[in-house]
């Protein structure tokens, strides 16, 4: 683990933190390394219903790699190789989580900050927020993984507009292309991210799992159609829809349990 990535549990949600604000939360290797660390200590605790990313200060969401580590960690064949893996173990585990995964982008969002909050399922940015890929100002080469999930959303034509100019994006732009599901005003930010955590945490838990993995696997140019039944299934045959319908008809909040 590192100081640079912050873990905290707030109720029903996970709040995982980039804390490197003096490189305006840049990516460094042992912050890789730790991601994934974090992410399985909230997979495993079953209060946690939500996770959220976001970036320490006000500044940046996640400003890219930390350029200042290259030299040492991505100048050789060997050690750019490493840093891949590590890199792409992160956002693996991140994209695999079974919990909703949410971006709180303030600020600069470029590089791997757009490739991690890409993985994420739901991205909120404030106002102020810049999102951008600069590769081709720097002459990086970008890993399929990374351009298939951006393709993935927001389509091939944005997607060569964002890699080949290499510029940045406001908010809206990133809205409209959709990188980004709300835009709201900074000062507002923290708050509509806390209620909108709040609304998807009381939904049920294997409804959210399923829905999850069920996107993940149609995404597949051949998915497993029975395997996706069989996720469906779990959700009719739990606990929580018996609790779903019961509360329906005695028209209350439902309670769900998560099993």
């Amino acid at each position: 683990m590192t100081e640079r990535i912050i873990a905290k549990k707030e109720g029903a949600v996970g709040w995982l933190i980039f804390n490197n604000p003096e490189r305006r939360n840049a990516v460094s290797v042992d912050m890789w390394e730790a991601m994934p660390q974090v992410l399985e200590g909230f997979d495993a605790d079953r209060e946690i219903r939500m996770v959220v990313l976001a970036g320490a200060g006000d500044k940046a969401f996640v400003s890219g790699a930390d350029i200042s580590q290259f030299e040492n960690q991505r100048s050789s064949k060997e050690a750019v190789q490493r840093y891949e893996e590590i890199a792409e173990a992160a956002q693996a585990r991140l994209q695999t989580l079974d919990k909703p995964v949410l971006a709180m982008i303030r600020g600069y969002c470029l590089g791997a900050g757009v490739n991690i909050a890409n993985v994420c399922d739901l991205r909120v940015a404030s106002d102020d927020a810049r999102f951008g890929i600069p590769a081709a100002k720097m002459g990086l080469g970008y890993r399929a993984s990374s351009m298939k999930n951006l393709v993935d959303t927001v389509g091939a034509p944005y997607a060569r507009e964002i890699m080949l100019t290499g510029r940045q994006f406001s908010a809206q732009e990133a809205k409209d292309m959709g990188l980004v599901h709300h835009v709201v005003p900074a000062a507002d930010l923290e708050r509509f991210t806390r209620e909108y955590c709040a609304q998807i945490a009381a939904n049920a838990p294997l409804t959210l799992r399923a829905a999850k993995r069920i996107v993940r696997e149609v995404l597949k140019k051949d998915y497993d159609a029975a395997l996706c039944k069989t996720w469906v299934r779990e959700c009719f045959e739990s606990e929580d829809y018996a609790e779903g319908r019961k509360a329906f008809m005695e028209k209350r909040k439902a309670l769900f349990k998560g099993k």
